[in-house]
């Protein structure tokens, strides 16, 4: 056994008993546990880890991201956006001291390695924008002095797609940031009468710490180990770009019309990582196009611009995402 299968060996045992953890208090979401381990996998990487959770209410989005912190043992702070917060609540100001008058920084909640950022679009964009220099360069800068930010940080939002008074949409520079969105769906009906039976008890679970410093050290590291073939590499560049000229693919000319702006460089980046992190999960030390077809949603959905046109055809960008994985030749 080589070193990379043994590093991935032992990475599939942690990864398995994080999620036996947050399995604890979560029933019935196994692809939601998925990109949220996607997402820590990758937070290392300067364009990877921070995910958008979109759903209605009552779906369990803050709280699957709670279990998860429980299960890692990481410092976590939680804002809840709302229309009268502003930037510095987010990251913190300087305090005038009248003694000497000097300034001394007060570090705000976004100083912590996972920000649950609930409610994300109830913010105004000069909010949001406090949020670009942490999640893009992790750093916040007070004054005239830049901190760094803890190792690992992570940013997982969520927010309600239903409502709509309220609510500033996402600016798109921030949004490209997400390296996943991820949409969460209602339960089926056996997996909310488990809901049901298990919240109903007198004594709720609670999720607690599972694993050691050096596991988490060993998680955050394991993606580089993990191999990625020019072919598939190739199989990303053709995906991304059909989100661009999709005229220029065979099968795809119906879009032309459809896509007002399509992924950006980013996205190509994201696409590999998760791609990786993917593979990772599976006990693998090799991506495979099979993994890039399972992560394209999430990291695509919210970087394709529609038209006037496909909106009013009830187009959506996963629909396209679908086509252009079904029409776009697999190596």
């Amino acid at each position: 056994m080589t070193d990379s299968e043994e590093l991935t060996k032992r990475c599939t045992t942690i990864l398995s008993t994080i999620r036996d953890e947050v399995n604890k208090v979560l029933i019935g979401q196994e692809r939601l546990v998925d990109s949220l381990l996607i997402a820590l996998l990758t937070c290392n990487r300067t364009q990877g880890g921070h995910i958008l959770l979109e759903g209605v209410p009552g779906l369990a989005k803050t709280t699957a991201v709670r279990a998860l912190s429980a299960a890692l043992g990481l410092d976590t702070k939680r804002i809840s956006f709302t229309p009268d917060l502003l930037p510095a609540d987010v990251i913190g100001s300087l305090i005038y001291n009248q003694k000497d008058g000097s300034f001394t920084p007060h570090k705000g909640p976004i100083f912590t390695n996972l920000l649950i950022a609930d409610e994300i679009n109830r913010a105004p964009a000069k909010v949001q924008s406090a949020l670009l220099e942490a999640m893009q360069e992790r750093q916040v800068t007070l004054g005239d002095i830049t901190y760094p930010l803890p190792k690992p940080f992570l940013v997982m939002a969520t927010q309600n797609p239903i409502e709509q008074e309220g609510t500033y949409p996402l600016p798109e520079a921030q949004t490209d940031r997400f390296m996943l969105k991820c949409v969460v769906s209602h339960p089926s009906r056996e997996d909310e009468r488990r809901i049901m039976q298990r919240f109903t008890e007198p004594q709720l679970p609670l999720p607690k710490c599972c694993i050691s410093p050096d596991d988490l050290r060993l998680l955050l590291n394991a993606i580089d180990h993990v191999y990625c073939d020019a072919k598939v590499m190739d199989y990303i560049l053709d995906i991304v770009f059909a989100t661009r000229t999709p005229g220029t693919f065979k099968g795809l000319e119906t879009l032309t019309n459809a896509i007002q702006l399509g992924a950006s460089p980013r996205a190509t980046l994201c696409l590999n990582l998760a791609a990786r992190a993917n593979a990772l999960l599976r006990g693998r030390t090799y991506a495979t196009p099979q993994d890039v077809k399972e992560v394209a949603h999430d990291v695509l959905r919210h970087r394709i611009l529609l038209t006037y046109e496909a909106e009013a055809e009830a187009l959506t960008p996963d629909r396209i995402i679908s086509q252009l994985l079904n029409e776009i030749p697999v190596p």
